[in-house]
């Protein structure tokens, strides 16, 4: 064959190869994303994990797709998502909070899971946070812990506090309340603080009366303890402090951009966005097993000043100080 006619050939077979390769479609990647909570009240923590996808180069609609469920605090509808999610054969799924990821490892062991905004991950679901092993990684909130050192910030900026009203989430307790209640009773027995603990569960139909039984006790501050259930109600429990002029510490700054006092809680939204970079390492090829459970580092007071004035409250200069945000 004619030398000049061969590489000629070789030439064309080369972008006809090519040209059929550029024409394969791309495999789109499918991503699962459950929560007990609304989508309203995650708009912020799902733009983040979006905008970092897209930092990643993760193309919505072209190279990821994203299946939303949210059980607008209806737990016994995890398991049904968690099922239809497993059934359309997402590649990774992503979990917000205890409840939604524990849905999620009953549904699948094959499925990777990043699970975030959980309390207490080790033993429930990963065998440590060097070495996950399984199906599970993600990061946690190291709520309990956090728990504690709100009731310290709380009496620091009102230390005539004595007697403390304490909403618990109740789906997330035993018979003695949850994690959060026992570091918070731990914290308050220290410092010679009376608390009078409520369950605020997702089914209860009337929040008024668990307000009424709150304010028997004469309360001079309120604590309110990390969970979806109370999430969910942020507003009215908002309201109920302002109605009775009582300050207050939340788990997270939704309640602070809803009127609440303050708050002191992880930077949730950076948690979303490292979610984000857990699900790119498995779309790349990692294994959960090897991605070590993360623990946050960045942590947000923030304090509204605005609600403070009409409380007729002030927040003492070395508080307001190490705030990392306030609302004017």
């Amino acid at each position: 064959m004619n030398p000049k006619l061969f590489w000629l050939l070789a030439a064309i077979l080369l972008v006809s190869i090519h040209r059929a390769e550029a024409q394969q479609p791309q495999k789109v990647a499918r991503i699962g994303y459950m929560s007990s909570g609304s989508s309203s009240s995650e708009s912020p923590r799902v733009d983040g994990f979006r905008q970092a996808l897209r930092d990643l180069g993760h193309v919505e609609g072209k190279t990821v797709s994203i299946e939303y469920r949210f059980a607008e605090g209806k737990f016994d509808q995890l398991s049904r998502f968690a099922t239809e999610l497993v059934q359309l054969k997402v590649d990774v799924l992503v979990t917000t909070g205890t409840p939604a990821t524990q849905a999620a490892r009953q549904a699948t062991t094959a499925i990777p899971i990043v699970m975030t905004l959980v309390g207490e991950p080790v033993p429930r679901f990963v065998a440590s946070f060097a070495k996950p092993g399984g199906n599970i990684t993600g990061s946690t909130q190291i709520a309990p812990a956090l728990s504690g050192k709100r009731l310290e910030l709380l009496i620091e900026a009102f230390p005539n506090a004595s007697r403390l009203a304490v909403f618990d989430d109740g789906s997330l307790a035993d018979g003695r309340g949850s994690n959060n209640l026992q570091e918070t009773r731990i914290v308050a027995e220290q410092l010679g603080i009376k608390l009078n603990a409520l369950e605020i569960r997702r089914s209860s139909p009337d929040l008024d009366n668990i307000f009424r039984a709150a304010m028997t006790q004469r309360p001079n501050a309120l604590v309110i303890l990390p969970g979806p259930a109370l999430s969910l109600r942020r507003t009215r429990i908002v309201e109920f402090a302002a109605k009775h002029r009582l300050p207050a510490i939340y788990p997270h700054n939704e309640f602070v951009e809803v009127g609440g006092l303050m708050s002191y809680a992880p930077d949730f939204i950076e948690l979303f966005r490292r979610s984000a970079i857990y699900v790119d390492k498995i779309l790349k090829g990692a294994k959960p097993a090897d991605l070590p459970v993360e623990q946050p580092t960045k942590f947000e007071l923030v304090i509204n000043l605005k609600t403070a004035k009409q409380l007729g409250l002030t927040i003492p200069p070395n508080v307001l100080a190490r705030a990392d945000r306030v609302i004017r």
